[in-house]
């Protein structure tokens, strides 16, 4: 099989446990753990190849990928420390609103200090693409990052390149967005990454528990704290909303009957440094049992966040490039519901996983 050429917008820490996974898992004795699928219609991890990359971070532009993904302020586990230079250096992206005004030039080596150099223009944007024959490009932006989200998916339309929006801005989801890929015939997946066991997807299959064993809910939580620079920068409660509606809404779908406003409420709650990367969920959900007899549960989840990602975008990149070979584009409904919180469509997460399984085998075609 050929390489699968990626771009990628925003060298933070998805991005840092993305790149080293895919060395990691060139190691076939590794294979067994952490992935969902080793090979996806004859491509496995190690075939994923950096061929493009953009950020606004000073310590990151100018310098050669493998080396940009261990630089401040990223602060994910390193697991495979040894990733080879791979000639591809971080080029200057376009601010807009992708740093929130409280992070810029902050004075810490965990928040941002945005480069001086000149910013990208859409053309320049879109002449990489084109020049590094990249297949896809990678949304990793900081969450409320609208204006800047908008900018590159507009650059993978012109430069006519999948596009993957791994962040909670709504374009995949969204009419208008998923028409204009379809009448170019380019793939997206979308919208915003669910992490392989992360608060969402945990949440998701006890709702759905709940309901197939005749338990009503009646009022739930999920509260996260974490200590990476997506948390500083939910910091700023402005950023937040298409963040909840994500969270909230994927949740809310697994549900016979939506609870009132009132009795939910799931989203990130805090920052706290010293956390760096590891996520804490707490998660709380009461309800009648037979009977109407009350009972509620309390479950605390701790996980290293961005590695919890870097599986599902290890898949969500081979079926984009599937659809790339089939000839297929617009939205690709099914991998969306399996990998996305707020993809175009819900579907419960048995559904989802059979939906895509039968992409993945070309017995559905998105």
């Amino acid at each position: 099989m050929t390489n699968i050429k990626i771009a990628i917008a925003g060298i933070g820490n998805c991005a840092s446990s993305l790149i080293q996974g895919i060395e990691y898992y060139k190691t076939e004795d590794k294979a067994s753990i952490g992935l969902m699928h080793m090979d996806i219609g004859g491509y496995r991890p190690g075939d994923i190849k950096v061929v493009a990359a953009f950020d606004i971070d000073a310590r990151k532009v100018g310098k050669d990928v493998a080396e940009a993904i261990f630089s401040p302020p990223n602060c994910t586990a390193v697991f495979c420390p040894d990733v080879p230079l791979t000639g591809v250096k971080v080029k200057m992206g376009r601010v807009l609103d992708g740093v929130s005004d409280h992070m810029k030039n902050y004075g810490e080596s965990y928040t941002f200090v945005v480069s001086k150099e000149t910013e990208a223009t859409k053309a320049g944007i879109v002449k990489e693409l084109k020049d590094s024959g990249a297949d896809m490009l990678l949304n990793y932006l900081p969450v409320g990052s609208e204006e800047a989200v908008s900018f590159y998916a507009e650059c993978a339309l012109e430069a006519g390149v999948a596009f993957i929006n791994n962040v909670p801005v709504f374009i995949a989801s969204n009419q208008e967005w998923a028409k204009r890929f379809e009448e170019k015939n380019i793939p997206i997946i979308g919208d915003d990454i669910k992490a392989q066991l992360g608060a969402t997807i945990t949440h998701r299959v006890l709702t759905d528990l709940f309901e197939k064993r005749g338990v009503k809910l009646e009022r739930t939580y999920q509260l996260n704290t974490g200590g990476n620079t997506d948390f500083l920068n939910m910091l700023n409660r402005n950023r937040l909303a298409s963040k909840r509606e994500s969270k909230t809404e994927a949740v809310q779908s697994v549900l016979s009957e939506k609870l009132d406003d009132e009795n939910i409420h799931i989203g990130p709650s805090d920052y706290v440094a010293w956390q760096k990367d590891n996520k804490v969920c707490f998660l709380r959900m009461e309800g009648k049992l037979f009977g109407d007899v009350p009972m509620n549960l309390e479950l605390r989840l701790s996980v290293e966040d961005s590695p919890n990602s870097a599986g599902v975008v290890i898949d969500a990149i081979r079926c984009c490039k599937l659809a790339l070979d089939r000839g297929i584009g617009g939205v690709l409904y099914s991998p969306s519901s399996y990998f996305m919180k707020h993809p175009a469509i819900q579907y419960p997460d048995d559904v989802a996983y059979l939906r895509t399984e039968e992409f993945i085998a070309g017995t559905r075609e998105r």
